[in-house]
């Protein structure tokens, strides 16, 4: 999750859209599929806690790009990462008027899917054409805890809140270290014993039911003891090769 500069934000774009989703991501060995997200200003207006552990202020990162990694390839994947970003900056072709808010590699926890087994699976969510993504950021109390509160989410929460929602799935994932010879820009993650990261993949825009939908996550997380939500924040899909949306970003 990226925040360019300001006044910076088409050349970002443009940079990301061009050369950077392609040569610093989906020409790697490993990844399989990818799809990059916006904030306009009015998506970001939505997003909660204020006080947020993830974006200081909540509203920065408005840029979301995911990308799916073949399982038991993560290290290969990071060899090869870590190289080609080196070589990109010394070719000059990585952007540095932008911010890394939050950017992390993660391992695949669970999926919880409304319909069952119709429908796509979580490896199709980024080819399948879905009309939003939620992010929820979600810590839990203390290392002991993140099992009990990934298994709340699995069996009980995730399964009640989808029954009848736009979302189709829910993805889980926790958070791995970042490699020591990573980018200098890319700070260490954080919550690596005792966070999640959810995505909802949506059939519909997140303004549309974001008021039914995902008000109170954070309410209903706290209620169990189990830990805090540091970020629920909407976002709407790019439209490849185009500059849509980035002057609706301030």
């Amino acid at each position: 999750m990226v925040e360019p500069h300001p006044g910076h934000e088409y050349a970002y774009n443009r940079w990301y859209e061009d050369d950077h989703y392609y040569a610093g991501a989906t020409a790697m060995p490993w990844i399989f599929a990818g799809r990059r997200w916006v904030a306009t200003k009015d998506l970001q207006e939505l997003r909660y806690p204020e006080k947020s552990a993830v974006a200081q202020p909540v509203g920065a990162g408005c840029y979301l790009s995911t990308y799916w990694v073949t399982e038991g390839r993560y290290d290969d994947h990071m060899k090869w990462t870590v190289a080609i970003n080196r070589r990109l900056n010394r070719d000059g072709r990585v952007y540095q008027d932008r911010t890394h808010v939050f950017t992390a590699f993660q391992d695949h926890e669970a999926t919880v899917y409304r319909d069952g087994a119709a429908g796509p699976r979580d490896f199709h969510a980024l080819d399948h054409p879905y009309a939003g993504l939620v992010l929820q950021v979600v810590d839990a109390e203390g290392p002991e805890r993140r099992a009990e509160l990934l298994e709340w989410l699995r069996s009980r929460h995730l399964p009640k809140r989808l029954k009848g929602s736009p979302a189709a799935m829910v993805t889980v994932f926790r958070p791995t270290p970042l490699p020591g010879d990573r980018m200098t820009y890319v700070k260490q993650v954080e919550g690596v014993d005792t966070r999640l990261t959810l995505l909802w993949f949506l059939q519909e825009d997140p303004r549309s039911c974001w008021a039914s939908r995902f008000t109170g996550l954070d309410a209903a997380v706290a209620e169990t003891g189990l830990g805090r939500v540091e970020l629920v924040a909407p976002f709407v899909p790019t439209v490849p090769g185009t500059d849509r949306y980035v002057d609706r970003l301030r």
